[in-house]
């Protein structure tokens, strides 16, 4: 069930009989037809693991699940809005930019400084950026969200693409992620952004990035 975009802040998807998408709490802004809008205490395809990363991610709202016969619009708080399609692939995404998905796609979570090891935690916690982000694989579409609207980065072999953490929205294929310092520490002090913090994202794939780094 893909999205339909109405404008740069709206998008509307159908709902089917035997269907089902999850949205983040609040991002129903209207409907037509018998649809159901009820909590996802399970959070999404991915089980109970997937409801505790989510948590670890810092979102307390439960997803909620969609269903019935119509359509929806979705939008949340005027932000920009991406629909972004998967043929198979995997998304990691910010878990409080995710606006709503397909039922079809199975949802777990990925530690964003894998690559960085113990210090790649510790900038993690200090840059306010999240230590696990939401990871969406198989064949549907998700609708994200950010301020100031978004730009896709392509990334390829031997062209690593650095972001400030506070900018980074999603990225998806074969992409390894480490944060690093371009700083020293006592440089650091007082500093949550890109000028001290860069998330290093290199292999093939591409990277989604909002103009704005206003927390959502």
């Amino acid at each position: 069930m893909p999205f339909r975009e109405l404008s740069g802040k709206l998008v509307e998807a159908r709902v089917a009989p035997g269907q089902r998408m999850f949205s983040q709490r609040g991002a129903m802004v209207g409907y037509r037809g018998e649809v159901s809008f009820t909590p996802n205490i399970q959070g999404g395809q991915g089980g109970v693991m997937s409801m505790i990363g989510r948590r670890v991610a810092g979102e307390a709202a439960p997803l909620m699940t969609v269903e019935g016969h119509g359509t929806v619009m979705f939008g949340h708080g005027g932000h920009h809005i991406q629909v972004i399609d998967l043929d198979g692939d995997t998304l990691c995404v910010e878990s409080d930019r995710l606006l709503a998905f397909d039922g079809t796609l199975r949802q777990g979570t990925l530690f964003l400084g894998r690559d960085g090891g113990v210090m790649g935690m510790v900038r993690g916690q200090v840059s306010g950026q999240g230590l696990f982000t939401t990871t969406l694989s198989g064949q549907g579409s998700a609708a994200v969200m950010a301020h100031g609207g978004i730009v896709q980065l392509p990334i390829a072999p031997g062209r690593p693409v650095h972001v400030d953490p506070q900018a980074y929205v999603a990225h998806f294929g074969d992409v390894r992620n480490k944060l690093s310092s371009a700083l020293g520490w006592r440089d650091m002090v007082g500093r949550g952004s890109g000028e001290a913090f860069q998330l290093e994202l290199s292999g093939s794939g591409a990277v989604f990035v909002q103009a704005s780094e206003e927390k959502l």
